[in-house]
């Protein structure tokens, strides 16, 4: 009896691994749309503004010529950006200096929208990669 429930909770697993999604490489895992405090359009607030972008693989991948938007068409373009596996970069929408951790839009003024928006990357073919939405857009679209 015990081999047969032994059996049953191995089949599980692996006919729910058929039904998982599918887990982009490179995807965007979190937005700070709305930054903190009063939008005094600062250099500081605007950097309180990001994207968080992580690869989830174990190789690195090469960014470069990747794009990021919203829905108005204000664009970042990644300029020889190397993703660690595994690692995270958030990118601001303020000055700054570009790091292993963080990229700066170089923007004076905001690009995401705190009541709706959605923020899309693709790579350097133009081809969808992932997005995140919010507000009425939740949810997401292509």
């Amino acid at each position: 009896m015990s081999a047969g429930a032994l059996t049953a909770v191995l089949t599980v697993p692996a006919s729910a691994a058929e039904h998982r999604p599918h887990r982009p490489d490179v995807q965007i895992t979190d937005v700070q749309y709305d930054s903190p405090g009063r939008d005094d359009r600062s250099n500081r607030s605007l950097n309180k503004e990001w994207v968080e972008i992580t690869n989830n693989s174990r190789r690195a991948v090469n960014l470069d010529g990747w794009t990021l938007r919203d829905e108005d068409g204000h664009r970042y373009r990644f300029d020889n950006v190397r993703l660690a596996g595994r690692a995270t970069v958030r990118v601001h929408t303020g000055i700054g200096r570009d790091t292993r951790t963080d990229l700066y839009q170089d923007r004076r003024a905001y690009v995401w929208d705190n009541r709706s928006d959605t923020a899309t990357l693709r790579d350097d073919r133009g081809r969808f990669v992932d997005e995140e939405s919010w507000g009425r857009h939740r949810g997401g679209r292509r």
